[in-house]
């Protein structure tokens, strides 16, 4: 997919890009596999706001995706590529020999006409669904299970892949995007290629307001604000922080603050973090 620019008619759009939408094939969603959700603008139940910058933006449908991928050894054919305004990746709409149709992940390199397959007696090719136990050592994967039959989880946004790198007893290890080498259960699945539409990661918004589109809204610094407000409000003219680091909102430090618990389960699971450090 390649990347599109605009002639300089206003100062933003010199350095606007945008997709050219070369890879998607079909236009309107298949309205069975389309449910409406409504927008919280970061409120939870009780009308506060709990996540800041989200509100407005144009209204979407989700698309129902299938992660799980559990019909086993019935071949689909892919029917089109379409847009998803709910993720970085594009979907592809496949229809299964017995009529029932399904959007999954569209990796790099699938396109109309192909013929994809789930199960453990698939071939290793783009686009198939296996479980770990059968896919070769090596091979480039992308939607993950973590938990066996619960869907993929790991991998799924534009251009990433993680890489098999051996099998032994129960566990798989996967080097995934980030660095991060960690085991997952050999009998959960995964599916074959890499996630499509790479070139998403060098779009440029070029201005604010296609930015409130997507249904984010302004961040305002902590430096502008009173002391009631932020930890950095407050004082003559323009203040340093005044603290030994900058602070979030809520008083934490906003640089570096370790948040994973020392006793999480998965810690014996993961065998190099992403810095390459070991967990003890």
């Amino acid at each position: 997919m390649g990347i599109k620019t605009y002639n300089p008619y206003t100062p933003s759009r010199r350095q606007m890009t945008g997709s050219d939408f070369s890879e998607i094939t079909k236009t309107t969603p298949e309205k069975s596999l389309v449910v409406s959700t409504s927008r919280t603008a970061g409120r939870n139940n009780q009308g506060k706001i709990t996540v800041r910058h989200r509100g407005g933006g144009a209204k979407r449908k989700y698309r129902i995706i299938d992660f799980k991928r559990k019909k086993d050894g019935i071949p689909a054919t892919v029917i089109g590529i379409e847009y998803d305004p709910n993720r970085t990746a594009n979907i592809a709409l496949i229809c299964y020999a017995d009529g029932e149709k399904a959007y999954i992940l569209a990796p790099e390199g699938l396109t109309d006409g192909m013929k994809v397959m789930n199960g453990p007696e698939a071939e290793v090719r783009v686009g198939n669904c296996l479980p770990l136990s059968e896919i070769p050592v090596g091979t480039q994967i992308h939607n993950i299970e973590l938990y066996p039959g619960k869907g993929g989880q790991l991998v799924r946004s534009a251009g990433n892949s993680a890489q098999l790198m051996a099998k032994e007893g129960k566990y798989a290890t996967l080097r995934l995007p980030s660095g991060e080498m960690r085991m997952v259960p050999i009998i959960c699945r995964a599916s074959i290629g890499v996630v499509g539409n790479g070139d998403h990661s060098l779009i440029n918004i070029g201005k604010a307001g296609r930015k409130r589109h997507m249904g984010f809204r302004p961040t305002v610094r902590g430096s502008v604000m009173n002391p009631n407000d932020h930890p950095h409000g407050g004082g003559e003219g323009r203040a340093p922080v005044g603290r030994p680091s900058p602070m979030t909102p809520w008083g934490k430090p906003a640089m570096g603050l370790k948040t994973r618990k020392k006793k999480k389960q998965s810690n014996k699971l993961i065998i190099r973090r992403r810095d390459g450090k070991a967990i003890k």
